[in-house]
């Protein structure tokens, strides 16, 4: 569980780099990186940094004694249409100060960086929020130099931004881009979560997401809802839903089944078993780690049969639900 898009006060947030450790420790990620504006330090005049790497070497630190990887990483800024981008696992963010955009991508790249859209809705100003590839964007993405795409950002979800993905076999991310406090942001004690990229690694490393991420395996988690690739989505749905058991009472011709839920998100399952439930409901939630108990009229007892749900709220295409 990673948060790849973050601030402090090394360029225009608001708490020190040891507070996003101690907030991604207490929500238990498994790696961060904060991206610090480049281009843009409004508190210089109080934290002057010469060296764009202050920030992660001081959330380095912090995090020495812990499980948590941090990656270095910068946010390069421009104006429209061409926008912001996070370059991650840079070795040195000091060599990203350049005058044109096409040099600092070409910099992070030789760096062996992995690059990504930010917010991409927000680079298209007369596309009303609609996120659109520009020729530097699709420029960079047939030099190989673009990896990555914001899908959700923040309290926005980009429906464009992830069929680009999609189109472009661009990794799909989901990230906080926070600024002030995750508690403030987005509650998790009423229920609330940041947006997160599930990275799908081979080896829980930094080299391992690395690989993860320029293979393209992650999936989204962004307001309860799982975005990406059918390919990522189904493993990861696989891995959390499971029948716990499944019985007939007597001689009842209901099949009493309890389904489990091992992950933190909810689950919106759609019937499309050819059963009727016995409550008749159409659509069920199974909570975040626990169960439903389902009474399924199967007409006669049976020594199996398939249960085939939609989930709602684990999309592999924009409006199109995987199915279980």
């Amino acid at each position: 569980v990673t948060d790849l898009h973050q601030h402090t006060v090394f360029s225009d947030g608001s708490v020190w780099p040891d507070i996003r450790v101690m907030e991604a420790l207490r929500e238990g990620l498994d790696a961060i990186s904060l991206t610090e504006h480049l281009e843009y330090q409004p508190h210089a005049s109080d934290i002057p940094h010469p060296d764009r790497n202050r920030s992660y070497q001081l959330a380095l630190e912090e995090a020495r004694d812990h499980k948590l990887i941090v990656i270095n990483g910068s946010e390069i800024t421009r104006d429209a249409p061409i926008g912001h981008s996070n370059a991650i696992f840079i070795k040195d963010a000091n060599q990203l100060l350049n005058e044109t955009a096409e040099t600092s991508f070409r910099e992070a790249n030789k760096q062996g960086a992995f690059i990504f859209w930010n917010h991409s809705a927000w680079s298209s100003p007369e596309r009303y929020g609609i996120a659109t590839l520009s020729e530097f964007h699709l420029e960079a993405i047939e030099r190989g130099q673009l990896h990555g795409i914001e899908v959700a950002n923040w309290d926005n979800l980009s429906e464009e931004a992830f069929q680009i993905a999609l189109d472009h076999d661009l990794t799909v991310l989901g990230v906080s881009d926070v600024h002030e406090l995750i508690d403030w942001d987005y509650e998790p004690h009423t229920g609330g979560h940041r947006p997160v990229t599930l990275a799908l690694v081979e080896e829980r490393s930094e080299d391992g997401l690395k690989k993860a991420l320029f293979d393209g395996r992650t999936v989204v988690w962004y307001r309860n809802t799982l975005l990406g690739r059918a390919r990522d989505v189904q493993p990861v749905l696989e891995a959390s839903i499971t029948v716990d058991e499944a019985y007939y009472a007597g001689d009842e011709k209901l099949a009493r089944v309890t389904l489990r839920n091992d992950s933190d998100a909810r689950f919106l399952l759609s019937n499309e078993t050819g059963y009727s439930f016995e409550d008749g409901a159409g659509v069920v939630e199974l909570p975040a780690n626990g169960t439903l108990r389902l009474g399924i009229r199967t007409k006669e007892a049976l020594e199996q049969f398939n249960l085939t749900f939609r989930v709602l709220n684990a999309l592999i295409a924009p409006g199109s639900p995987a199915t279980v």
